[in-house]
C-alpha cells in the first residue's frame, strides 16, 4: 500500500487508478495536524489497513497529475542519518564505522517542493540520495534479529548538506538541519510491497543528467544492524526516519535552478526544485570526477558571494 497526502494534506491512498481519500476513515485517529495524524495511523495501521484496502479498490480516484503531493511523514519525531554507510562501489578496503546525526523534522519539503540555499559560506551545497525507513512499532534495545519487524515501511529521502560551514568541529547541526533540507516522498510504500530492501536501485537526476547511481546492496551495516545499534541509543517510535545513507561518488553541487529527480526501484520517484537567491554556480563535475583528476576535495564555487576570489 501507499500513503500519502494530497493537497490541502488530505490522507490518501495511491492506487493505479489515482489517489483515493480515506480521511472519513482515519479522522478518528487522535491528531492536532498532518504530522501526527500519520505517525497516529502508522502506529494503529493493523486496526485501519482492511478498510484502507477496500477504500483503496472501491474508492473514487482522482489522477496522478490532478492533485499536490505533500510530504508523506509531514512530521516524524525524529530523523536519524547514517553517515558514511557505503562501500563506495566496494572501493573501500574496510567497513567504516557506524556514524550517524540528527536531523531536524523542521526540515521535511515534499514532492514538487523547493529546496533553498542559504546565504551561508558553504564551500558546496549537495544533496544526498537516500533510502528512508519509517518505523512503525516503538523500537528500543532490539535485536538484528527482531529489527525487521519494527520497519513499517519505505520512502525516497534526499539529505542536503551546506558543506564546510565553519568554524571547525561545528559541524553537522548547521550542515545537515538547514530549513528545506530534507526533502521526502512522494509517499510511504509499506513494508510487504519491498521483498528485499537490500537490493534496490537508487538513481539521482541533476537535470536529467543521471549523477547518482547505486544499490542498497552496497550498504556497509545494513538495516537489522542500523535498526539495532540506533535503537541501542534512544527509543524509535512508530513515524519516525531513519535514512539508510548513500554512496557518496556521485555526488555533485546542488544549484539554482536545478530540477532533482531522485528514484529507488519499487518504491517511486521524487521530484524537487533547487533555488538559490545568489545565483552561486559550481561545476557540474561528481566527487569521483574530482577523484580521477587527483582531487580530494569537491568541486570549488566559481561565482558569486563567497566564492574564494570574492574573499
Amino acid at each position: 500500500m501507499k500513503l500519502a497526502f494530497h493537497d490541502e494534506f488530505v490522507p490518501s491512498v495511491v492506487t493505479g487508478r489515482g489517489v483515493v481519500d480515506v480521511s472519513d476513515i482515519v479522522r478518528e485517529i487522535p491528531h492536532t495536524g498532518p504530522g501526527d495524524l500519520m505517525n497516529g495511523l502508522i502506529a494503529r495501521f493493523d486496526a485501519y489497513r482492511d478498510r484502507l484496502e477496500t477504500r483503496a479498490a472501491d474508492g473514487p480516484a482522482v489522477p496522478l497529475d490532478q492533485v499536490r503531493l505533500r510530504p508523506p511523514l509531514p512530521r516524524p519525531g525524529a530523523i536519524d542519518c547514517m553517515a558514511v554507510n557505503y562501500m563506495e562501489d566496494g572501493t573501500l578496503s574496510e567497513k567504516p564505522p557506524r556514524n550517524g546525526f540528527h536531523k531536524t523534522p523542521g526540515a521535511i519539503i515534499g514532492p514538487g517542493d523547493t529546496m533553498v540555499l542559504p546565504d551561508v559560506p558553504a564551500t558546496i551545497f549537495e544533496g544526498e540520495a537516500e533510502l528512508a525507513l519509517v518505523i512503525g512499532r516503538r523500537a528500543w534495545q532490539v535485536s538484528e534479529g527482531d529489527a525487521m519487524s519494527h520497519v513499517f515501511g519505505y520512502t525516497n529521502f534526499i539529505d542536503g548538506s551546506a558543506r564546510g560551514l565553519p568554524p571547525d568541529r561545528n559541524v553537522f547541526f548547521q550542515v545537515k538541519s538547514r530549513a528545506t533540507f530534507a526533502p521526502i516522498g512522494p509517499w510511504i510504500v509499506t513494508a510487504d510491497e519491498i521483498d528485499d530492501p537490500q537490493d534496490l536501485d537508487v538513481r539521482l537526476w541533476v537535470n536529467d543528467e543521471l549523477k547518482q547511481d547505486f544499490n542498497t546492496s552496497d550498504m556497509a551495516h545494513r538495516i537489522p544492524e542500523i535498526i539495532a545499534w540506533l535503537s541501542s541509543i534512544h527509543v524509535l517510535e512508530p513515524g519516525d526516519l531513519v535514512a539508510t545513507g548513500t554512496n557518496h561518488r556521485g555526488l555533485s553541487a546542488f544549484q539554482d535552478g536545478d530540477r532533482i529527480r531522485l528514484q529507488i526501484a519499487r518504491i517511486g520517484t521524487l521530484k524537487i526544485s533547487v533555488s538559490d537567491a545568489l545565483g552561486r554556480t559550481w561545476a557540474r563535475e561528481t566527487r569521483l570526477d574530482r577523484a580521477n583528476q587527483g582531487h580530494a576535495t569537491p568541486t570549488p564555487q566559481l561565482t558569486g558571494k563567497h566564492a574564494p576570489e570574492s574573499g
